[in-house]
């Protein structure tokens, strides 16, 4: 029982991460996140900035956009999802939208009073 403990262990080890920012969360427990690299241009030696998209699986919906994000690689969930999400990383400060009682009406702009 040791040893598939072991096994399984290796193998978890040997997947992939990376990290990145969610720049869509509309669809249901899943994610995009776009995961920037710098790599050297094959002709001009000059430092260029990669950006690839990766669908992620996100089952309990708790990364939003603008959220720093790491994802590991699994099997295939769906026709593009082979990412589930690790954790977040970081989330931004988000401004706290102001909550309007029942006995304020909200004003439209065509209102007259």
């Amino acid at each position: 029982m040791a040893v598939s403990e072991q096994a399984s262990e290796q193998v978890a080890a040997h997947r992939n991460k990376k990290v990145g920012i969610v720049v869509s969360a509309k669809m249901a427990k899943t994610i995009v996140v776009e995961v920037k690299r710098k790599v050297a241009h094959p002709l001009y030696r000059r430092v260029v900035t990669r950006k690839s998209k990766f669908y992620a699986h996100d089952e309990k919906s708790v990364a939003r956009v603008g959220d720093r994000v790491a994802i590991v690689e699994c099997r295939p969930i769906s026709k593009l999802k082979r990412w589930r999400l690790a954790e977040v990383v970081w989330k931004p400060q988000r401004a706290e939208a102001p909550e309007l009682s029942a006995a304020e009406p909200a004003r439209s702009k065509g209102s007259a009073e």
